[in-house]
């Protein structure tokens, strides 16, 4: 669609989807967070589709919500419930894994992306800030995925003090996983969706979602869900080739389709 504010493109397995609303630094207005949604959708039921790259264009990846749009909707007396919550939902319940391709900055609602993706990776010189208390507002969405990720002391200084930091330090600080040097940015995510890429379609399922809701279990049924998980796995289709595949030192060839 010529109109779109975000791109669909599916090559090799992998789908990449691209913001493109370089205008406002990809702010999360209502027709991008709708297209990104739908195309989000899209990924996921796409059965060809083995990873999902979320990137952007221009300057920047995301400066969070888009104030002008929201101003104008409470001026107007509209009442706008935000839609960042469900789109970080449905990144972290996504069966497949999600590479962020940190393109540049981002702000507020934009990390509450960045740190819902599984991997994510950007250029040393990016900055990131958490400074919705700077604007009078409060970083409610983005807390559902930066603090499983921050750990609660860190998220309290970084929530509290809105200040910046650069992509070295957002590895420390568990946001990023890797800082790619200059010019070495796609080089960095190519490696880590070549190793997703051979992992077990359902295993990369099953563990994106033992590793977002193990924490909450009590051990006694952590031990005994896993024990049933593990057994299935390694009586299942996925799991007999992979292990044939192994023996037989080849790549398995994993069934498409979930």
């Amino acid at each position: 669609m010529a109109d779109e504010l975000v791109h669909l493109d599916i090559a090799g397995g992998v789908a990449t989807i691209t913001l493109d609303s370089p205008h406002n630094r990809n702010a999360l207005s209502r027709q991008l967070t709708a297209d990104l949604s739908r195309h989000l959708a899209a990924a996921i039921a796409d059965d060809t589709v083995r990873v999902i790259v979320l990137t952007g264009t221009g300057p920047a990846f995301c400066a969070g919500a888009d104030l002008k749009e929201q101003r104008a909707a409470n001026e107007s007396g509209t009442v706008r419930t935000p839609p960042l919550a469900a789109l970080i939902k449905t990144m972290w319940e996504a069966p497949k894994p999600i590479v962020g391709r940190i393109n540049g900055p981002a702000r507020a609602g934009g990390l509450g992306l960045v740190a819902a993706c599984d991997i994510a990776v950007a250029p040393e010189t990016t900055t990131f800030a958490i400074n919705e208390v700077r604007l009078g507002l409060v970083p409610a969405m983005v807390a559902i995925a930066l603090l499983p990720r921050l750990g609660q002391a860190r998220a309290r200084e970084l929530f509290l003090t809105g200040e910046s930091f650069d992509a070295r330090t957002a590895v420390q600080y568990g946001l990023l996983n890797a800082a790619a040097p200059e010019g070495q940015l796609d080089a960095v995510v190519g490696r880590y969706v070549e190793s997703l890429l051979k992992g077990g379609p359902k295993a990369l399922a099953a563990t994106k979602q033992l590793v977002r809701e193990l924490p909450a279990m009590p051990v006694d049924v952590a031990f005994s869900r896993m024990a049933e998980l593990s057994a299935r796995f390694f009586a299942s289709e996925e799991g007999l080739e992979g292990m044939r595949a192994f023996a037989e030192r080849r790549p398995p060839r994993w069934a498409v389709g979930r």
